[in-house]
């Protein structure tokens, strides 16, 4: 992926909350030489490796899990907030007009070496974990014992796991740090007016690297 100097995104911290806030992978690996695309909801196991290790699962009949065993890498495509800028946002329109549309985006790129897991324990315990970790935020959580016994193993023999130690992560944060200050404070006012919240969100990294850079954040 290539990153201007602005753009780095290093923060540890933020890196692993973007994956953890948006968990829906792209992941993409090599199968029978050709690049195939899965989209995967992964959750961060922080405490295991050196940086961390992403935890899913597939369906058994998908193929790519046979792959893996040719320890061939891999990367995980994470996707945060974006959004459209317009130029119609910035002072610099009416200044001088030397001003075009760009668009904003977060992302992770995580990369590893995938392996399958197959075995019952381990593939009960990591169900386990997504319930907690994805119906936590639930009024009432659903939890692997609420469904029937005998339900949970057919559909635990329907499945592969997917584990991925991190060997490197990437991240890019493009939140107008490359504008003028003038046209930056346009885009966060633009982006607050917008409707959805991709937009808000945006408007927030905006916000937030501007403050870094005056060092309010």
């Amino acid at each position: 992926m290539y990153i201007r100097k602005q753009h780095q995104l290093t923060d540890l911290e933020a890196i692993f909350s973007l994956i953890e806030n948006h968990a829906l992978g792209a992941w993409v690996c090599t199968v029978d030489g050709v690049l195939e695309a899965n989209h995967i909801p992964f959750f961060l196991d922080r405490s295991q490796g050196a940086s961390g290790t992403l935890i899913g699962h597939v369906s058994r009949a998908n193929p790519v899990w046979r792959a893996l065993e040719a320890g061939l890498p891999s990367v995980v495509l994470f996707q945060g907030p974006q959004s459209y800028i317009s130029p119609g946002w910035y002072p610099g329109k009416t200044e001088h007009g030397k001003v075009v549309p760009t668009w904003n985006y977060v992302v992770a790129h995580v990369h590893g070496v995938a392996r399958a897991r197959q075995e019952p324990d381990w593939l009960r315990g990591m169900l386990q974990r997504l319930a907690q970790v994805h119906e936590g935020p639930q009024p009432v959580p659903w939890r692997l014992d609420d469904a029937p016994a005998d339900y949970i193993d057919k559909m635990l023999r329907a499945i592969v796991g997917i584990e991925i130690p991190i060997d490197r992560l990437v991240g890019k944060l493009k939140a107008s740090q490359d504008e003028d200050m003038q046209d930056r404070l346009g885009t966060v006012a633009g982006l607050a007016q917008s409707p959805g919240d991709e937009a808000q969100a945006m408007a927030a990294l905006v916000r937030q690297a501007i403050d870094k850079e005056s060092g309010q954040g």
